[in-house]
Protein backbone atom coordinates (compact mmCIF):
# COMPACT_ATOMS: atom_id res chain seq x y z
CA UNK A 1 0.00 0.00 0.00
CA UNK A 2 2.78 2.42 0.91
CA UNK A 3 4.63 1.58 -2.31
CA UNK A 4 1.66 2.86 -4.29
CA UNK A 5 1.52 5.91 -2.02
CA UNK A 6 5.21 6.61 -2.73
CA UNK A 7 4.65 6.34 -6.49
CA UNK A 8 1.68 8.72 -6.20
CA UNK A 9 3.80 11.12 -4.12
CA UNK A 10 6.59 11.19 -6.71
CA UNK A 11 4.04 11.76 -9.45
CA UNK A 12 2.54 14.59 -7.39
CA UNK A 13 5.99 16.22 -7.02
CA UNK A 14 6.62 15.94 -10.75
CA UNK A 15 3.25 17.08 -12.10
CA UNK A 16 1.95 19.41 -9.38
CA UNK A 17 5.14 20.78 -7.82
CA UNK A 18 7.25 20.60 -11.02
CA UNK A 19 10.27 19.21 -9.18
CA UNK A 20 13.40 18.48 -11.23
CA UNK A 21 14.54 15.03 -12.30
CA UNK A 22 17.40 15.17 -9.78
CA UNK A 23 15.08 16.12 -6.93
CA UNK A 24 12.73 13.26 -7.77
CA UNK A 25 15.67 10.86 -7.90
CA UNK A 26 16.83 12.04 -4.46
CA UNK A 27 13.37 11.50 -2.94
CA UNK A 28 13.16 8.07 -4.56
CA UNK A 29 16.63 7.15 -3.29
CA UNK A 30 15.79 8.22 0.27
CA UNK A 31 12.27 6.83 0.53
CA UNK A 32 12.16 3.59 -1.43
CA UNK A 33 14.39 1.65 1.06
CA UNK A 34 12.22 2.98 3.90
CA UNK A 35 8.98 1.88 2.26
CA UNK A 36 10.42 -1.58 1.53
CA UNK A 37 11.61 -1.85 5.14
CA UNK A 38 8.32 -0.73 6.68
CA UNK A 39 6.26 -3.07 4.53
CA UNK A 40 8.45 -5.97 5.70
CA UNK A 41 7.73 -4.97 9.29
CA UNK A 42 4.00 -5.01 8.60
CA UNK A 43 4.29 -8.53 7.20
CA UNK A 44 6.47 -9.80 10.07
CA UNK A 45 4.50 -8.07 12.87
CA UNK A 46 0.92 -7.77 11.59
CA UNK A 47 -0.50 -6.91 15.03
CA UNK A 48 1.66 -3.83 15.57
CA UNK A 49 0.38 -0.27 14.99
CA UNK A 50 1.13 1.04 11.52
CA UNK A 51 3.13 3.91 13.01
CA UNK A 52 4.88 1.95 15.79
CA UNK A 53 7.83 4.17 16.84
CA UNK A 54 9.95 1.04 17.14
CA UNK A 55 9.98 0.66 13.36
CA UNK A 56 11.60 4.03 12.75
CA UNK A 57 14.09 3.51 15.59
CA UNK A 58 15.15 0.14 14.15
CA UNK A 59 15.55 1.65 10.66
CA UNK A 60 17.67 4.56 11.92
CA UNK A 61 19.79 2.21 14.04
CA UNK A 62 20.47 0.01 11.00
CA UNK A 63 21.52 3.09 9.05
CA UNK A 64 23.82 4.19 11.86
CA UNK A 65 25.42 0.74 12.06
CA UNK A 66 26.24 1.07 8.35
CA UNK A 67 28.18 4.26 9.20
CA UNK A 68 25.65 6.52 7.45
CA UNK A 69 26.47 10.13 8.36
CA UNK A 70 24.16 12.30 10.43
CA UNK A 71 23.81 14.61 7.43
CA UNK A 72 22.46 11.73 5.33
CA UNK A 73 20.11 10.68 8.12
CA UNK A 74 18.85 14.27 8.40
CA UNK A 75 18.24 14.35 4.65
CA UNK A 76 16.27 11.08 4.85
CA UNK A 77 14.16 12.44 7.71
CA UNK A 78 13.50 15.60 5.71
CA UNK A 79 12.34 13.49 2.76
CA UNK A 80 10.20 11.38 5.09
CA UNK A 81 8.65 14.53 6.55
CA UNK A 82 7.65 15.72 3.06
CA UNK A 83 6.25 12.29 2.24
CA UNK A 84 4.23 12.29 5.47
CA UNK A 85 2.76 15.71 4.74
CA UNK A 86 1.47 14.21 1.51
CA UNK A 87 0.10 11.14 3.36
CA UNK A 88 -1.60 13.32 6.00
CA UNK A 89 -3.69 14.98 3.30
CA UNK A 90 -5.24 11.63 2.45
CA UNK A 91 -7.41 10.07 5.16
CA UNK A 92 -6.59 6.45 4.33
CA UNK A 93 -2.89 7.01 5.07
CA UNK A 94 -3.12 8.85 8.41
CA UNK A 95 -2.41 5.66 10.38
CA UNK A 96 1.06 5.56 8.73
CA UNK A 97 2.36 8.84 10.17
CA UNK A 98 5.44 8.63 12.41
CA UNK A 99 6.81 11.14 14.88
CA UNK A 100 10.07 12.24 13.28
CA UNK A 101 13.09 12.93 15.52
CA UNK A 102 15.63 15.65 14.88
CA UNK A 103 19.16 14.74 13.92
CA UNK A 104 21.94 17.25 14.52
CA UNK A 105 24.87 17.48 12.13
CA UNK A 106 27.74 19.88 11.64
CA UNK A 107 27.38 22.13 8.61
CA UNK A 108 30.54 22.22 6.54
CA UNK A 109 31.37 25.58 5.05
CA UNK A 110 31.20 25.68 1.24
CA UNK A 111 34.52 25.18 -0.54
CA UNK A 112 35.67 27.97 -2.83
CA UNK A 113 38.78 29.05 -4.68
CA UNK A 114 40.55 32.31 -3.72
CA UNK A 115 39.91 35.37 -5.88
CA UNK A 116 43.49 35.60 -7.26
CA UNK A 117 43.29 31.94 -8.32
CA UNK A 118 39.93 32.53 -10.04
CA UNK A 119 41.33 35.55 -11.90
CA UNK A 120 44.41 33.59 -13.01
CA UNK A 121 42.20 30.73 -14.19
CA UNK A 122 40.29 32.96 -16.61
CA UNK A 123 43.26 34.81 -18.13
CA UNK A 124 44.33 32.06 -20.60
CA UNK A 125 47.90 32.19 -19.29
CA UNK A 126 48.40 28.45 -19.70
CA UNK A 127 50.71 26.65 -22.10
CA UNK A 128 48.16 24.29 -23.63
CA UNK A 129 48.58 23.44 -27.31
CA UNK A 130 44.86 23.20 -28.05
CA UNK A 131 43.95 26.78 -27.17
CA UNK A 132 42.44 27.46 -30.60
CA UNK A 133 40.27 24.33 -30.66
CA UNK A 134 36.52 24.04 -30.17
CA UNK A 135 36.99 21.69 -27.22
CA UNK A 136 39.32 24.05 -25.33
CA UNK A 137 36.98 26.99 -25.77
CA UNK A 138 33.92 24.94 -24.90
CA UNK A 139 35.45 23.81 -21.61
CA UNK A 140 36.93 27.23 -20.85
CA UNK A 141 33.59 28.96 -21.42
CA UNK A 142 31.83 26.47 -19.15
CA UNK A 143 34.32 27.28 -16.39
CA UNK A 144 33.87 31.01 -17.01
CA UNK A 145 30.06 30.81 -16.89
CA UNK A 146 30.07 28.78 -13.68
CA UNK A 147 32.28 31.37 -12.03
CA UNK A 148 30.76 34.61 -13.40
CA UNK A 149 27.09 33.61 -13.06
CA UNK A 150 26.97 31.04 -10.24
CA UNK A 151 24.61 28.78 -12.21
CA UNK A 152 24.08 25.10 -11.41
CA UNK A 153 25.28 22.19 -13.57
CA UNK A 154 21.76 21.33 -14.71
CA UNK A 155 21.17 24.96 -15.63
CA UNK A 156 24.34 25.15 -17.70
CA UNK A 157 23.43 21.93 -19.54
CA UNK A 158 20.10 23.52 -20.58
CA UNK A 159 21.54 26.77 -21.99
CA UNK A 160 20.56 27.34 -25.60
CA UNK A 161 22.07 29.76 -28.10
CA UNK A 162 18.92 31.89 -27.94
CA UNK A 163 19.22 32.29 -24.14
CA UNK A 164 21.98 34.91 -24.45
CA UNK A 165 21.16 38.58 -24.78
CA UNK A 166 24.66 39.60 -25.81
CA UNK A 167 23.91 43.32 -26.17
CA UNK A 168 22.56 43.61 -22.63
CA UNK A 169 24.97 41.07 -21.16
CA UNK A 170 22.21 38.86 -19.76
CA UNK A 171 21.58 35.13 -19.74
CA UNK A 172 18.18 33.48 -19.28
CA UNK A 173 18.51 30.47 -16.99
CA UNK A 174 15.92 27.75 -16.37
CA UNK A 175 16.34 26.66 -12.75
CA UNK A 176 14.60 24.41 -10.26
CA UNK A 177 10.88 24.00 -10.82
CA UNK A 178 11.39 25.25 -14.40
CA UNK A 179 11.59 28.80 -13.07
CA UNK A 180 13.31 31.28 -15.36
CA UNK A 181 15.62 34.00 -14.11
CA UNK A 182 18.00 36.49 -15.68
CA UNK A 183 21.64 36.51 -14.61
CA UNK A 184 24.24 39.11 -15.63
CA UNK A 185 27.28 38.08 -17.65
CA UNK A 186 30.37 40.27 -17.62
CA UNK A 187 31.88 41.92 -20.69
CA UNK A 188 34.96 39.69 -20.64
CA UNK A 189 32.81 36.57 -20.77
CA UNK A 190 30.72 38.03 -23.61
CA UNK A 191 34.00 38.55 -25.51
CA UNK A 192 34.90 34.92 -24.82
CA UNK A 193 31.45 33.91 -26.06
CA UNK A 194 32.05 35.72 -29.37
CA UNK A 195 35.30 33.78 -29.75
CA UNK A 196 33.58 30.47 -29.00
CA UNK A 197 30.48 30.82 -31.19
CA UNK A 198 32.23 30.57 -34.62
CA UNK A 199 34.11 27.49 -33.39
CA UNK A 200 30.86 25.96 -32.18
CA UNK A 201 29.14 26.71 -35.50
CA UNK A 202 31.94 25.12 -37.47
CA UNK A 203 31.94 22.06 -35.22
CA UNK A 204 28.11 21.72 -35.35
CA UNK A 205 28.21 21.84 -39.16
CA UNK A 206 30.91 19.16 -39.26
CA UNK A 207 28.59 16.91 -37.23
CA UNK A 208 25.40 17.99 -39.05
CA UNK A 209 24.08 18.89 -35.62
CA UNK A 210 20.85 20.90 -35.23
CA UNK A 211 21.17 20.90 -31.43
CA UNK A 212 20.21 24.30 -29.97
CA UNK A 213 22.31 23.88 -26.81
CA UNK A 214 25.31 26.15 -26.33
CA UNK A 215 27.59 23.29 -25.31
CA UNK A 216 27.95 20.17 -27.46
CA UNK A 217 29.55 16.78 -26.94
CA UNK A 218 31.87 15.06 -29.40
CA UNK A 219 28.91 13.73 -31.39
CA UNK A 220 27.27 17.15 -31.71
CA UNK A 221 24.57 16.47 -29.12
CA UNK A 222 23.87 18.22 -25.83
CA UNK A 223 26.32 17.65 -22.98
CA UNK A 224 25.00 15.66 -20.03
CA UNK A 225 25.47 16.82 -16.43
CA UNK A 226 27.84 13.92 -15.85
CA UNK A 227 29.96 14.97 -18.85
CA UNK A 228 30.04 18.54 -17.60
CA UNK A 229 31.38 17.32 -14.24
CA UNK A 230 34.06 15.25 -15.96
CA UNK A 231 35.16 18.04 -18.31
CA UNK A 232 35.34 20.64 -15.53
CA UNK A 233 37.45 18.29 -13.39
CA UNK A 234 39.71 17.58 -16.36
CA UNK A 235 40.17 21.30 -17.11
CA UNK A 236 41.02 21.92 -13.45
CA UNK A 237 43.70 19.21 -13.52
CA UNK A 238 45.25 20.82 -16.63
CA UNK A 239 45.47 24.05 -14.63
CA UNK A 240 47.08 22.30 -11.67
CA UNK A 241 44.15 22.96 -9.32
CA UNK A 242 41.11 21.09 -8.07
CA UNK A 243 37.51 22.29 -8.26
CA UNK A 244 34.03 21.22 -9.32
CA UNK A 245 31.11 23.13 -10.86
CA UNK A 246 29.71 23.53 -7.36
CA UNK A 247 33.04 24.90 -6.09
CA UNK A 248 32.83 27.59 -8.77
CA UNK A 249 29.22 28.39 -7.78
CA UNK A 250 30.36 28.77 -4.16
CA UNK A 251 33.28 30.92 -5.30
CA UNK A 252 30.96 33.20 -7.27
CA UNK A 253 28.75 33.85 -4.24
CA UNK A 254 31.62 34.16 -1.77
CA UNK A 255 33.59 36.62 -3.91
CA UNK A 256 30.50 38.78 -4.51
CA UNK A 257 29.88 38.94 -0.78
CA UNK A 258 33.55 39.66 -0.01
CA UNK A 259 33.42 42.59 -2.43
CA UNK A 260 30.33 44.14 -0.86
CA UNK A 261 27.41 42.78 -2.92
CA UNK A 262 23.98 42.71 -1.27
CA UNK A 263 22.92 39.30 0.07
CA UNK A 264 19.44 39.58 -1.46
CA UNK A 265 20.97 40.31 -4.88
CA UNK A 266 23.15 37.20 -4.55
CA UNK A 267 20.07 35.17 -3.57
CA UNK A 268 18.24 36.24 -6.73
CA UNK A 269 21.17 35.52 -9.03
CA UNK A 270 21.76 32.10 -7.50
CA UNK A 271 18.07 31.23 -7.75
CA UNK A 272 17.68 30.37 -4.06
CA UNK A 273 14.09 30.16 -2.85
CA UNK A 274 15.07 31.12 0.70
CA UNK A 275 17.47 33.75 2.00
CA UNK A 276 18.60 31.32 4.72
CA UNK A 277 20.21 29.18 2.00
CA UNK A 278 22.25 32.15 0.78
CA UNK A 279 23.25 33.19 4.31
CA UNK A 280 25.71 30.29 4.59
CA UNK A 281 28.11 32.45 2.56
CA UNK A 282 28.22 35.01 5.36
CA UNK A 283 29.80 32.28 7.51
CA UNK A 284 32.42 31.70 4.82
CA UNK A 285 33.42 35.35 4.68
CA UNK A 286 33.41 35.51 8.48
CA UNK A 287 35.89 32.63 8.57
CA UNK A 288 38.08 34.37 5.98
CA UNK A 289 38.09 37.58 8.03
CA UNK A 290 38.85 35.64 11.21
CA UNK A 291 41.87 33.93 9.63
CA UNK A 292 43.14 37.23 8.23
CA UNK A 293 42.78 38.83 11.66
CA UNK A 294 44.57 36.00 13.43
CA UNK A 295 47.39 36.17 10.91
CA UNK A 296 47.85 39.95 10.84
CA UNK A 297 46.82 41.53 14.16
CA UNK A 298 49.42 41.68 16.97
CA UNK A 299 46.72 41.17 19.64
CA UNK A 300 44.94 38.26 17.99
CA UNK A 301 46.45 35.84 20.48
CA UNK A 302 47.85 33.67 17.70
CA UNK A 303 51.50 32.74 17.89
CA UNK A 304 53.39 33.92 14.82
Amino acid sequence: MLQKALNDFLLFLEQQRHRSVNTLAAYRRDLRPWVEFIERQYRDMPGSPKNDPLFLRIYLRQKTEKKISNRSLARFLSSLSSFQKYLSSRAKYKAYLFKIPRVKFSTALPRFIPQPEAIRLLEHNNAREDKKSFFYWRDFLMIALFYVTGIRREELARIKLADFDKKRGLLTVVGKGNKERLVPVGEKTIEDLYTYLPLREEFAQSKSSPAPQLFLNRSGGALSVRSINRLVNKFARHEGVSFTPHTLRHSFATHLLENGADLILIKEILGHSSLSTTQKYTHVTAEVMKKAYQKAHPRSGTKK
